[in-house]
């Protein structure tokens, strides 16, 4: 392959593409705006969409998996559903909010100086709540199951290390974070304009890889809106016991990601970003 060039940098032009300038820290305008409550509102929706139907997909493959082995989804359909809700839901909602579901990805993001503080913090308050009320309703609806299955909460596999819980969860939010940089990439939209790119695809097939790998370890939280919202409906104390690893783990990944894309891959767009705003 070629190497990577700038349109037009050689010779003083424009580049090709155009990066967005980076947000805020405080953005106080936002706050007068409809458009920004409304984005909360829609990953509110969005996450207690995604754990509606991923824990009850979850507790349906074992009540009847319990009667039958060979019964249910399987870990293959269990992680469909998790990478196909995720591609749902991003495509939905990529438009209002950006399609984070995921406060891992919205850390990421913010790192990056994609949104500001205030956005962040809302954004994360939104979605644990989003992923309570899901949780609540799978609770309501399969009561008989709900916690003689689990309630589909993270916990960290019998056999497995702290450490290896923790390297798995901070590797697989890596892979899913990185994925969202890449996929929404102002420099891969204007290279490969000439083939349509559906961001939001690539980001489920990431969810969906990273489950079929991590179920057997930790059940796979890299989000821990869900594994917040398990632990909060289920109540149970090995739930909350290991609680720590899917907010450590998600984050130091979310984090490592942002620091790669940003300052590795687009080192040039980053440091050009940083001396732009002073």
């Amino acid at each position: 392959m070629g190497k990577d060039i700038e349109v037009g940098a050689e010779h003083g032009g424009g580049k090709d593409y155009q990066d967005p300038p980076p947000a805020p820290l405080i953005d106080v305008e936002e706050l007068g705006k409809w458009s920004f409550y409304r984005a909360i509102i829609a990953e509110f929706v969005a996450t207690l969409l995604f754990l509606y139907v991923t824990v009850l997909t979850v507790i349906g493959y074992k009540s009847q998996s319990a009667a039958d082995q060979c019964g249910g989804v399987g870990i293959l359909g269990i992680a469909w559903a998790f990478g196909g809700m995720i591609f749902v839901l991003v495509y939905c909602t990529a438009g209002i909010s950006g399609g984070h579901i995921n406060p891992a990805v919205t850390f990421g993001l913010f790192l990056a100086r994609k949104v500001s503080l205030v956005r962040a913090v809302l954004y994360m308050a939104a979605q644990c709540l989003g992923a309570v009320c899901g949780c609540g309703l799978v609770k309501a609806f399969q009561k008989a199951y709900y916690v003689r299955y689990g309630g589909g909460a993270n916990e960290l596999a019998d056999g497995y290390s702290t450490g290896t819980g923790v390297a798995a969860e901070i590797i697989g939010t890596f892979v899913l974070v990185y994925t969202v940089f890449a996929a929404t990439d102002p420099k891969r939209n204007a290279r490969d304009s000439h083939v349509p790119v559906l961001a939001p695809l690539p980001i489920g097939f990431a969810v969906f890889m990273v489950h079929l790998a991590t179920i057997p370890i930790t059940g796979t939280g890299i989000n821990p809106a869900r594994s917040f919202g398990a632990a909060v409906i289920y109540g149970k104390d090995k739930a909350w016991d290991d609680q720590w690893i899917f907010w450590v783990g998600p984050f130091v990944g979310a984090a490592i990601a942002a620091i790669y894309h940003q300052f590795v891959l687009r080192a040039g767009a980053s440091f050009g970003s940083f001396k732009s705003s002073y």
